[in-house]
């Protein structure tokens, strides 16, 4: 029998992570607050049936760090009552739960348009919600990374010794890569938690000029995958879709992984094309960043570029020691900026990065990396 995988949290400071629950259905109100309650790092302040009673809820209940909002409520719904949650309390992080429809997507995509921090596919009724330990593990994960503690996953029934409360280290100066650039022949980005944020201002400041293939995963389900290319299309000027089986890889395109998928590149320089794998999930995901950089590592060497974007986890850390041991150069988004400094903090405590910015320096960078500057 296959294990199935728990949560173990490990929280950063003493104080739990506060939660407001919105959803019009007490079923799913309560299944998430019986995922939720065994962990002493969350706790739930509130809860409510729909957008209008979350924001009267909030102005009573400030103590709120995290509210996961559901998207079609009555009376008013997710979408209309985020930006009302922010003139509330502006610094708080809202992760929208939607069932896996094409218009639930396009909502969830508008709803991190509007302020909401990121989405989570949440199963279409009780019983599915009831068994769907992904869902449980991402928004556990979520919760923690977005209020500021940390979540490893460790086997069902495993036992845990008591561990001591650790003491605070200062941490660790971080070490940037230096030597010469190679001029890169392809654009790798990777990015999670903020990313669709992330990647809107990223792509959007990259100078038309820019012609190299560029390839995206971004750590997101099926259905919304589509609509992200069609959204940052719009929003960017620049042409990214969805990658398909077997398509050629061409210039002055980004290819994004399908949810669901891992993006693969196969062939030659002058002959790439694009393979999706239903391979096992890699660092918890499908797709990952690590099997699409390992494949490009194969056929373009140290002739990379990659960025980090904000996002919970290390996906992405393995792949860019190679890339970086190969030739190829490593940038990484500043703490600062980031949603949740994971998947670019992992590279940039890893010293492989060539340099770490700001989200809105990233793109000047890279412009100068490819026109041939060495910074």
């Amino acid at each position: 029998m296959t294990q199935t995988a728990e949560v173990e949290t490990t929280v950063s400071s003493s104080a739990p992570v506060r939660v407001m629950l919105v959803d019009d259905s007490a079923v799913v109100r309560g299944l998430i607050r019986r995922f939720v309650d065994p962990d002493p790092g969350i706790e739930i302040v509130a809860t409510a049936g729909n957008g209008e009673a979350a924001v009267a809820t909030l102005k009573r209940t400030d103590d709120v760090d995290v509210i996961v909002l559901d998207i079609e409520m009555p009376v008013m719904d997710g979408l209309t009552a985020i930006p009302l949650l922010l003139e509330v309390k502006p610094d708080v992080k809202i992760v929208m739960a939607s069932t896996l429809t094409e218009r639930n997507a396009d909502a969830s995509l508008r709803a991190i348009a509007a302020g909401a921090t990121e989405c989570v596919a949440k199963p279409s009724s009780g019983a599915g919600l009831s068994t769907a330990d992904d869902f449980k593990r991402e928004l556990i994960e979520m919760i923690h990374a977005l209020g500021g503690g940390t979540a490893r996953v460790r086997p069902a029934g495993a036992v845990v010794a008591p561990r001591p409360t650790p003491t605070a280290a200062p941490p660790a100066p971080i070490v940037l890569k230096a030597g010469p650039v190679k001029k890169p022949e392809v654009l790798v980005v990777g990015s999670s938690t903020g990313g669709p944020q992330a990647l809107t201002r990223f792509l959007s400041k990259i100078d038309a000029s820019m012609t190299l293939p560029i390839f995206i995963t971004q750590h997101m389900p099926a259905t919304f995958t589509a609509l992200l290319a069609k959204h940052l299309t719009r929003d960017t000027g620049r042409n990214v879709m969805e990658a398909s089986n077997g398509q050629r890889v061409e210039a002055n395109t980004a290819y994004l992984a399908p949810g669901n998928n891992h993006m693969l590149i196969e062939g030659t320089r002058g002959n790439a094309v694009i393979r999706l794998s239903q391979a096992p999930k890699v660092n918890f995901c499908r797709p990952s960043v690590d099997p699409m950089l390992e494949s490009l590592i194969d056929i373009y060497g140290g002739s990379l570029l990659t960025v980090i974007l904000t996002g919970m986890g290390s996906d992405g850390k393995n792949s860019c020691q190679k890339a970086v041991e190969a030739g190829g150069t490593v940038l990484a988004q500043d703490e600062a900026s980031s949603v949740v400094w994971g998947m670019p903090g992992a590279v940039a405590q890893a010293g492989i990065c060539r340099q770490i910015l700001d989200i809105d320096a990233l793109a000047p960078a890279v412009m100068r990396i490819v026109g041939g500057a060495a910074s």
